[in-house]
This record gives structure tokens, sequence and C-alpha cells, in this order.
């Protein structure tokens, strides 16, 4: 379990590090980058997860799930929970350090952006329009579709005898580009409370320069949306025997 455990920690550590960096090289000051826009985001992230999936299978969990949704997923797909608890510590501590590696990157443009609502979007996620019960159904729903569509991927219907060998980190990169094209502009498209939760907290702790809240009253959105969205999927999942 240990390996498995480090490789979910590296994997959430490079996703939120190319995750959140594409998120801070648009909006922060004098990045070369800046204004690129959302296509160039929903980009970065399916790289990120890319790139996240590879490091966490190569460093010893070949579940690679960086994700507590999807981890919470599955174990309700399986019956099986007791990869619940270490990965979900493993994948937090990773989206602590990862965040922390992009507020060292980007060091100096921290002082350089004058509004704290930019800086807290390097870190986690905020709704386009604030509504607990409308921001909660749009992470239920993209988080659904999120282990759904994994689940169906990895299926032997799809599979059959299994993927070619690095096939499936591919087709879950598109989806999740394909998830923040369709549904991300509503909340942002958290889909993954270690994604939200591990730097918001980064966030909170970090010497950031001029930073402002961390918006802790709207931090549970993130975390029981998409936890809630993977348990009804793998509910699913399990129902469909998919």
């Amino acid at each position: 379990m240990e390996g498995r455990c480090l490789g979910e920690f590296m994997g959430t550590l490079v996703l939120i590090l190319l995750g959140d960096g594409v998120v801070a090289n648009v909006l922060l000051k004098r990045s070369k980058a800046e204004g690129a826009g959302w296509m160039v985001i929903t980009s970065g992230w399916a790289f990120a997860v890319l790139a996240g999936i590879f490091v966490a299978v190569a460093c010893g969990s070949p579940d690679a799930h960086i994700n507590p949704a999807v981890t919470v997923g599955f174990a309700v797909s399986t019956g099986n929970f007791t990869k619940v608890v270490p990965f979900v510590i493993a994948q937090t501590l990773g989206g602590i350090t990862g965040a922390t590696l992009v507020w060292l990157h980007f060091l100096p443009h921290w002082k350089a952006t004058e509004d704290p609502g930019l800086k807290l979007a390097c870190f986690c996620t905020a709704p386009a329009i604030r509504n607990f019960a409308a921001n909660l159904l749009s992470e239920i729903i993209g988080t659904l579709i999120l282990v759904f569509v994994v689940g169906a991927i990895f299926s032997k219907a799809v599979a059959g005898t299994g993927l070619v060998s690095g096939l499936g980190a591919y087709l879950v990169a598109a989806l999740v580009w394909g998830i923040g094209l369709s549904l991300g502009g509503t909340t942002g498209y958290a889909i993954n409370p270690a994604r939200d939760f591990g730097p918001r907290l980064a966030h909170a702790l970090l010497p950031i320069a001029g930073k402002g809240k961390s918006d802790w009253g709207y931090a549970i959105v993130p975390v029981l949306g998409p936890l809630i969205g993977g348990s009804l999927a793998g509910l699913l999942l399990r129902a469909m025997h998919i």
C-alpha cells in the first residue's frame, strides 16, 4: 500500500503543479500567457491529468486515481473500501505540495497581481454565479460524468481484454478536457476534492503577497459535490455491471 500511496501523492502533485500552473500562467500579471483564455486553461488541465496519471503509475500506483472522488466512486462500485483513507490522504498531501510549487514558480507575479481573487483562482475554484444548490449540482454532475465514463472506458465492453498500454491515460485526459469545455464554466469544474481542498489550504497557509481570504464558505461545494457525484457514478456502474 505504501508504494501505491506514493504513486497517488506524486501523481496528484504533478496534476496540481501543471493544472494550477496553467491557471496562474493565464491569470497572473506580467506572465507571458496572461489573458490566453479558457481554451488554454482546459487544455492545460487535460495535459495535467495525462501527466499525473503517468507519474502515478510509474511511482507505484497502477490505479492512478489522483482524485478522492474517483477513489470513492470505484470503492462504491466494487465494494472494496480499503484504499479510500490512505489514497485520500496521499492525494490531499500531493495537492498541497503541488500548489506550494506553483507559488514558488510564480513567486514575483503574486506581488505584481493586485486582484486577490485572481490569486485565489490560481489555487482553487469559485462559482461564476454563487448559488449553493446550483453549484453543488454542477459539481455532482461533472464528477458523475467523470467517474462513470472512466468506468466505461476501462469496461470489458469497451476495452475487451485490455486497452493498449498507456492509451487509457490519453482517453481520461480527453474526457477531462471535454468536461471542462462543456460543463466547467459554472464552477470551474473542481470534480476532485484534492484538487480544491489541498491548494485552498496551501493558499491559506502560504505567505502569498497581497492575498485575500481563502473563501472557506464555498469550500464545502468542491469537496462534497465530487464525493456525491463519484458515489452516484459508482452505484450506477455497479447497477449496470460495468
